[in-house]
C-alpha cells in the first residue's frame, strides 16, 4: 500500500500537465480551519486531478464515473463507457469497451494482480475481471432486482477474501458475491433507523474497512453509514451532523487518520462544498468548492504532503 501511494506521489510531483493543459491552473479552492490540503483525482462531469494548492495538474476531457491513480503514476478512470488507462500526456495505453447489449460501464478498479474489475448494467448486468489482454479472467452475473439499467448498480470493490461487494440501488443492498455468483452476504440499507425506502436510501459506494466493517453511501437518502458485520449501524452521518453540506453522496474515501472524505455529487449551492472531510464525531474539517465541478468519486492521493495510499 506505502509502495502505491509513494509511486502515485511521486508522479504527482513531477509529472506536468498534459500538452491540452500546457500550465497547472486554479481549479477551485480548498477551505480548513486547521490548515488541511488534500491532492486528489477528481471524477464527475470534469474528470481531473488536482494539487494541494487547488491547482489543476492532469485532465481528461470528457465525463467519468470511477477512477484511481495507479503506482506506476498512470490514472485508470470509467469514461465514455470504456474502462482506460491513461498516461500523464494523455496517451491511451489499456482499454476496455462495454459488452454490446448493455447499456452502461460504471466501476473500473487496478487489481492486486493486474487484471482490472469492471461492472457492466444492462441486459446482462455482470460485474467482469478483465485480464491485462483483455480477456475476461472472471465473469460474475449479478442480481440487481431490476431491469432498469441505470439503477441496476454502482461502484463495487473486490475484497481480501476474493469476493466482490456490489451496491445495488433499488434492492436496497449491498451484497456480497463469491466468485461463483453466490450471494453470500446481504446489507439492508432499508432499515428503519435510516428512514426506510421512503427515504430513498440507495447503496452507492461500498467499501469494506481494515476493521471489518462496511463504509457505505447512501446516494438521495443523504446519509453515510458504516455497518458491521451482521448488517448493524455502527456510525453514521446525514445532513443534521454536517450541516446541510450532503446532497446525492456518491463516492467516500476513508483517510488514514479515520475521518472520511465524501463526495456531494448533487449540490448546486455555490456556498457548499463538492467535497467535504469529515470526523469520527462529525466536524467538518476540510472542504472543496468549485462553481461547476462535480464530484461523483475521488481518490484522495495525499493529505498535506503524506500519501493516502490505495483505496481498497
Amino acid at each position: 500500500m506505502l509502495k502505491f501511494a509513494l509511486a502515485a506521489l511521486a508522479f504527482l510531483v513531477s509529472t506536468t500537465a498534459p500538452a491540452e493543459e500546457p500550465a497547472p491552473r486554479s481549479f477551485g479552492e480548498q477551505r480548513s480551519a486547521s490548515g488541511i490540503t488534500h491532492s486528489f483525482l477528481l471524477c464527475g462531469p470534469q474528470t481531473g486531478i488536482v494539487d494541494e494548492e487547488s491547482k489543476l495538474v492532469w485532465q481528461s476531457k470528457g465525463a467519468s464515473r470511477d477512477g484511481f491513480v495507479l503506482a506506476n503514476g498512470n490514472v485508470l478512470i470509467s469514461q465514455n463507457n470504456r474502462a482506460r488507462e491513461l498516461t500523464r500526456d494523455g496517451k491511451e495505453v489499456w482499454a476496455y469497451a462495454l459488452s454490446a447489449g448493455n447499456k452502461e460501464l460504471g466501476t473500473v478498479v487496478r487489481l492486486e494482480g493486474g487484471n482490472t474489475l469492471v461492472v457492466e448494467r444492462g441486459v446482462t448486468p455482470q460485474l467482469l475481471e478483465v485480464a491485462p489482454d483483455g480477456s475476461i479472467a472472471v465473469r460474475v452475473p449479478l442480481q440487481p432486482e431490476t431491469d432498469n439499467a441505470h439503477m441496476q448498480t454502482r461502484m463495487a470493490r473486490k475484497l481480501a477474501n476474493g469476493n466482490y461487494l456490489v451496491p445495488h440501488l433499488l434492492a436496497f443492498a449491498v451484497k456480497e458475491y463469491a466468485p461463483d455468483g453466490t450471494i453470500v452476504n446481504t446489507i439492508r440499507t432499508d432499515l428503519p433507523e435510516l428512514g426506510g425506502r421512503e427515504a430513498r436510501v440507495w447503496p452507492f459506494t461500498a467499501i469494506r474497512l481494515e476493521d471489518g466493517n462496511t463504509l457505505v453511501t447512501l446516494t438521495n437518502g443523504n446519509r453515510v453509514v458504516e455497518f458491521d458485520a451482521a448488517g448493524k449501524v455502527v456510525w453514521k452521518l446525514t445532513n443534521e451532523d454536517v450541516g446541510g453540506r450532503f446532497a446525492d453522496p456518491c463516492g467516500a474515501q476513508r483517510l488514514a487518520n479515520g475521518n472520511t472524505v465524501v463526495c456531494s455529487y448533487g449540490q448546486k449551492d455555490p456556498a457548499k462544498p463538492k467535497l467535504l472531510e469529515v470526523t469520527r464525531s462529525g466536524e467538518v474539517v476540510w472542504e472543496y468548492f468549485h462553481p461547476e465541478a462535480k464530484a461523483h468519486e475521488v481518490h484522495v492521493l495525499t493529505t498535506n504532503g503524506t500519501p493516502e495510499g490505495a483505496i481498497k
